[in-house]
């Protein structure tokens, strides 16, 4: 087993199993209830309850194992925040992507105001391990009160229509969100958006951009990848 792979000790069904289960879970908006009965289809007889349970444990992993492997986030940050309704009650999620568009950090809050952008701003240089050289937001206050104590130096460009790359970030969440009719809590919401942010892109190549024969090969590479971030590649059927 090559470095960076989960371990699937004790689990009785094989390595591809699981890992299609989570990648059907995350990628399309499915239940877990349909997917087992996709698996159904295919001979594979699980409960929707063990694959809630690989989602919970392999998920994370599998979108930190892709995250190390995309090129160093760009110089210039967007950020952003949208309103999400957990058990009726309105919180926060908080997305930051740089200029390709690839998403940097998710995080679920309770509120929107200086402390809630600060601790942001500082998760946001620990998840990269660097610090922008801009970060373009939106007009809200607690962005511009928390740079100015965090990342002084770097240029803030605020603007409305400067910061629709981080807005349309935010629509495949939106999509998902409604297909699982709400999340149930803060932790919940926060554990299944960063696996999803993390897994969901690697398989959304920019299919406008590509001739049909382009988009096939870019996703046999990505196939090939998920494969190998996961174990699938190379490892025992039984693991």
């Amino acid at each position: 087993m090559s470095s960076g792979v989960p371990s699937y000790k004790n689990h009785r069904y094989p390595v591809e199993v699981i890992a299609h289960c989570v990648g059907l879970y995350v990628r399309f908006p499915l239940s877990y209830r349909e997917v087992e009965e996709l698996m159904l289809e295919r001979g594979v007889v699980v409960s929707y309850e063990t694959i809630r349970r690989w989602c919970g444990k392999f998920g994370q992993t599998y979108a930190d194992a892709l995250r190390r492997r995309r090129p160093r986030p760009g110089g210039t940050w967007h950020l952003d925040e949208v309103f999400i309704k957990i058990q009726g009650v309105q919180k926060y999620l908080w997305r930051a992507v740089d200029q390709d568009g690839h998403v940097l950090d998710i995080l679920v809050q309770n509120r929107r105001d200086k402390a809630a952008a600060r601790r942001f701003f500082r998760r946001l240089m620990k998840t990269t391990g660097q610090v922008p050289r801009v970060v373009v937001t939106d007009k809200l206050r607690s962005y511009g009160a928390a740079h100015r104590e965090v990342m002084p130096s770097v240029e803030h460009r605020s603007h409305m229509g400067l910061n629709n790359r981080a807005e349309n970030s935010h629509q495949p969440t939106r999509q998902r969100e409604r297909a699982m009719k709400g999340f149930r809590t803060v932790g919940g919401a926060q554990r299944f958006l960063s696996a999803f942010t993390g897994i969901s892109p690697h398989f959304r190549p920019h299919r406008h951009l590509m001739t049909a024969g382009r988009h096939r090969f870019e996703m046999m590479i990505r196939f090939t990848l998920w494969d190998r971030i996961t174990g699938a590649a190379g490892l025992p059927a039984t693991a």
